[in-house]
């Protein structure tokens, strides 16, 4: 993984870019920002040129074939487990990082997902990224900074990431052979994301996305199985939840644009859908929506129950 590869984030590689000429690494760094937009890409080339027998991500040396691949033995991920990253993964990546490198000159971990590390996770966590063993490197992953314990903020250099612009996930999306029509209203959908403009690429994801947009339109305050049934969808699938949240506040927004004459809609290639929905709400109804979303979104960010909180969406959606 180079950083050529990587879209968009010139300004944050310009700076990685300076810390690995200095040769002054720190020892633990926090990414922060929107999800699927760059930040683990942009930490593995971080950690690819660190590990490069050329000194450069080169691509070809073992190294970096290993780490291509997924399969670097010297470089080790957290993720959480369930709804926290929880001590006991801690501690195994405490007594990993305590082990000799086998290859590489030093250790290397990403944890995914920093702002779920709980107060006893993080607590533990704390004097390994002061003093990781073996001069190993840190490298923490976040979509909700705001979230992340503030002992652990403190302990590390943080480098904020942007949503990538349209422009740019269009121009990826038609160097992978994605027909321009379907590139540019991914990129508009996207948000930033350049995952999520791949998954809106998948064969079925137009359908996917048109039929959950209508499942939300159409719950009904005369008919309470159906808030109940939409909630049911998103059962402990915190990922799926948040990924159709941005794809509704999209739709939301449109919706408002539509009210004001604007032609600006991301949802461009379901105009019907989009005219029958806005015509049913007021301006008002509408930015009461866009609220709702939003509140749901922080919530369920902030760790909340995520059958709770779209059950409660779902009634504040319901017309």
């Amino acid at each position: 993984m180079s950083f050529a590869e990587i879209a968009g984030h010139k300004k944050n590689i310009a700076v990685i870019e300076r810390i690995l000429g200095s040769a002054r690494v720190a020892h633990a760094y926090l990414f922060s920002g929107p999800e699927g937009v760059g930040k683990q890409k942009t930490a593995l080339a971080f950690i690819q040129h660190l590990f490069c027998a050329e000194g450069r991500g080169c691509g070809s040396c073992s190294s970096c074939r290993k780490i291509a691949s997924g399969n670097h033995p010297d470089i080790h991920t957290v993720l959480p487990d369930g709804q926290f990253i929880k001590i006991d993964q801690v501690r195994a990546l405490q007594k990993e990082l305590s082990y000799r490198p086998y290859e590489a000159v030093r250790k290397a971990c990403i944890i995914d997902g920093a702002e779920r590390l709980n107060q006893s996770s993080g607590n533990a966590l704390l004097k390994t990224l002061e003093e990781p063993p073996g001069n190993a490197i840190m490298i923490l992953l976040t979509a909700a900074v705001e979230n992340v314990l503030p002992t652990i903020r403190s302990r590390c250099q943080q480098l904020a990431f942007a949503g990538v612009p349209a422009d740019d996930i269009e121009a990826l999306l038609l160097a992978r052979g994605v027909d321009a029509d379907n590139a540019r209203v991914a990129a508009a959908l996207a948000d930033g994301s350049v995952a999520r403009a791949i998954d809106f690429c998948s064969d079925s994801s137009g359908t996917d996305r048109r039929e959950m947009i209508e499942r939300a339109c159409r719950i009904s305050r005369q008919d309470m199985s159906s808030i109940f049934a939409f909630g049911e969808l998103f059962d402990k699938e915190r990922e799926k939840a948040l990924q159709t949240l941005e794809l509704l506040l999209g739709f939301w927004r449109d919706m408002l644009h539509f009210h004001s004459g604007a032609e600006a809609a991301v949802n461009r290639d379901v105009p019907d859908l989009l005219a029958g929905e806005a015509a049913r709400r007021s301006s008002a109804a509408i930015m009461e929506g866009i609220e709702n979303l939003l509140k749901t979104r922080q919530a369920i960010q902030r760790n909340a129950n995520v059958r709770l909180a779209m059950d409660v969406l779902g009634m504040k959606l319901a017309v």
